[in-house]
């Protein structure tokens, strides 16, 4: 069961032969969102299309181990992650997911002031490199990247309910973090 993923669509409009049907559905709905993350990571689109494909060829190896997992989802999103973070270290590099973020927010492109946007933008995202993993995984998600509570609760294998509380406490933090009144409406950081 040897598939070359190098160059499938992104989109899955090249039929995927030989493997399972479940498979080619769950290749087709999370390769974008996966690439689209590993592309903020090592800031190159080729490199991040590598190391996804690797994470799928990884999954396709072991799929119906995969399958018998409770959360599939949840474990593929860690693989990827890894192949992610392998190529950085392959390439040497450093990641780049919350600093090319805060240059493709639509808040600081549309900045009356961007100098000082591209300040506040810093220092939250500063705040957000320091958030728990999966807290982090959701912000980045959801408010930099635009995703819906229920794309990112189904890249993610988590509950729609558990993306909203994550999202929850992670702006709690960033608000401590960041010395923000506690008065000062959660939706400040979504902005």
């Amino acid at each position: 069961m040897t598939q070359d993923f190098r160059n499938p669509s992104p989109f899955g409009a090249s039929p995927m032969t030989g493997l399972p049907a479940d498979f080619t559905a769950f290749h087709q709905r999370h390769r974008p969102a996966y690439v689209h993350w590993a592309e903020l990571y090592l800031g190159n689109r080729a490199d991040a299309e590598e190391a996804v494909d690797c994470a799928f060829e990884q999954l396709a190896r072991t799929w119906q181990k995969v399958l018998a997992m409770e959360n599939p989802a949840g474990y593929a999103w860690q693989v990827m992650k890894h192949r992610t973070i392998d190529a950085a270290r392959a390439r040497d590099r450093r990641p780049d997911l919350i600093d090319t973020a805060v240059f493709e927010t639509t808040t600081l492109l549309e900045a009356v002031d961007p100098i000082g946007e591209l300040e506040e933008s810093l220092g939250l995202f500063h705040a957000i490199r320091c958030l728990p993993e999966r807290q982090q995984d959701v912000v980045v998600l959801l408010y930099c990247r635009g995703y819906t509570t229920t794309e990112v609760a189904d890249h993610l294998g988590i509950t729609e309910a558990g993306v909203r509380s994550t999202a929850r406490y992670a702006k709690r933090r960033l608000r401590e973090a960041l010395g923000l009144e506690k008065e000062g409406s959660a939706d400040d950081l979504a902005r």
